[in-house]
């Protein structure tokens, strides 16, 4: 039996308003929805992880839950890391279901924060009032400081250290509201630029509102299982190739270096494990509580030298059509609560649906088709040649205006079938004309982010 760990079934409950739920219906409602996704029985389920969340007296915690979901467990994991939580728990799930521990797991997170707090913008200190503080906290609280004063610090060393301005930080929220854009459901999708991040309202300098996460409501849930188990079920899976963790420190106080993330021991880690480096990559999904977070991980996981983040980012690395990256927190990019999203958006379009074709065979390359307007359209070749090498899956998902391709190993043998298919999934969609049928165009050669890249033009034409 094949125990390779997959994600076979993903759901999102209501998001990001939703006051007619409270964080234990959010578990429910995103657990119902990725049981049907994939066609998983509840009953068949015998392992649960989550984190709470709540914030109420085990109200959504682990055992809680389990109870409430009426789960026959033989393994349970109420892992609580913050914002890494759901990759320590996918890494968690992984390890479990290679041991034999279970055989088909339910991840589930929900939260009532915005109707709960009714603020979208969490700027409060560790301790409240006459809340009673303990154990590391009571040398921090007295001063003040707050989630976002601590994230403040980071971002004022990193300028210290490397030059890094206030402009390149909101290059960041800049790029990634273009996606928001693309999502319907995104709390703010009006574009904005680095100028309107600035010139927005200080919260704790140098981090002005626009380079903070916004709160909403929210949950998902994951269906992990066997890839044996998988074959009979709806969806093609996703499988784990690699995870790792890390702790630098938890308080803000014990933090060796406010310029290094734990993302510098684990992102390596996970890449041997997975057989890929970072140049394999060609889709990064970052919890990207403030701007300064994300520009830290884009260091530490070896997408860009340390120091060098500000540059990269200014280069418009980012921005939609340079490099298929989104970063996914409440600040809009996907609108959707918290993180075990980061493990479910990537499969979905802006619309909430699944759009994937098989290729003839498995492969070893990739590749990206960009609709560029009525009847044109490019296709760009390279970069990810090592990437699904451990499980290869040939697979074409479409990305609400991008076709992400995982080609087979020559990839302009295969550009005409992936360029008829992407027309199909573009047409579907109607970001092309309906009757648009594709032209061949000549393949132009050049280089990108350190990767060969040859990109095939093609215009369509009326049949």
């Amino acid at each position: 039996m094949d125990r390779t760990p997959v994600i076979a079934g993903i759901g999102l409950s209501d998001y990001p308003v939703a006051p007619d739920l409270d964080s234990v219906q959010h578990h429910a409602l995103a657990m119902q929805r990725a049981l049907a996704d994939c066609g998983v029985e509840k009953s068949a389920i015998d392992a649960y992880i989550g984190a709470g969340g709540s914030h109420q007296m085990m109200v959504d915690d682990p055992v809680t839950l389990a109870e409430y979901f009426r789960i026959d467990h033989s393994y349970i994991d109420g892992t609580m890391t913050g914002g890494s939580s759901f990759e320590f728990h996918v890494q968690h799930g992984a390890a479990a279901i290679r041991d034999g521990l279970c055989d088909t797991i339910l991840v589930t997170y929900g939260s009532d924060q915005l109707s709960r707090m009714g603020r979208m913008l969490g700027t409060g200190g560790f301790a409240r009032g006459t809340q009673k503080v303990g154990g590391p906290q009571a040398y921090e609280a007295p001063y003040g400081n707050s989630l976002v004063g601590a994230y403040a610090m980071a971002a004022q060393r990193h300028m210290h250290e490397y030059g890094t301005t206030m402009e390149q930080l909101g290059e960041i929220a800049a790029g990634v509201r273009e996606f928001a854009g693309l999502n319907p459901n995104a709390m703010y999708r009006d574009p904005i630029t680095a100028d309107d991040v600035v010139s927005s309202r200080m919260i704790a300098d140098p981090l002005h509102k626009l380079d903070c996460c916004v709160i909403s409501d929210g949950g998902g849930a994951l269906i992990m299982t066997t890839a044996e188990r998988a074959k009979d079920l709806k969806q093609p899976p996703a499988y784990v190739l690699g995870a790792a963790g890390a702790q630098t420190h938890w308080n803000i106080s014990q933090m060796p270096d406010y310029t290094v993330t734990a993302g510098a021991k684990a992102g390596p880690i996970a890449f041997e494990r997975a057989g890929v480096t970072p140049a394999d990559i060609d889709t990064i999904n970052f919890y990207d509580s403030f701007t300064i977070t994300a520009l830290l991980l884009l260091e530490d996981l070896g997408f860009c030298p340390k120091g060098e983040g500000g540059k990269f980012v200014q280069e418009g690395h980012l921005r939609r059509g340079v490099v298929v990256v989104s970063l996914l927190h409440q600040r809009g990019a996907e609108a959707a609560h918290r993180r075990v999203l980061l493990r479910i958006v990537p499969a979905r379009d802006a619309d909430g649906h699944r759009h994937r074709e098989e290729l003839a065979r498995p492969g070893q390359g990739g590749a990206v088709v960009a609709p560029r307007g009525p009847d044109h359209a490019q296709l760009s070749l390279g970069g990810i040649e090592r990437a699904h090498r451990r499980h290869p899956v040939a697979r074409l998902e479409r990305l609400r205006g991008q076709v992400v391709v995982v080609l087979d190993e020559d990839a302009q043998a295969v550009a005409q079938l992936l360029l008829e298919r992407s027309i199909a999934a573009q047409r579907r969609d109607r970001d092309v004309r309906p009757d648009a049928v594709p032209r061949r165009a000549h393949v132009s050669q050049g280089h990108g982010q350190g990767a060969h890249v040859r990109t095939l033009t093609v215009r369509y034409s009326p049949r």
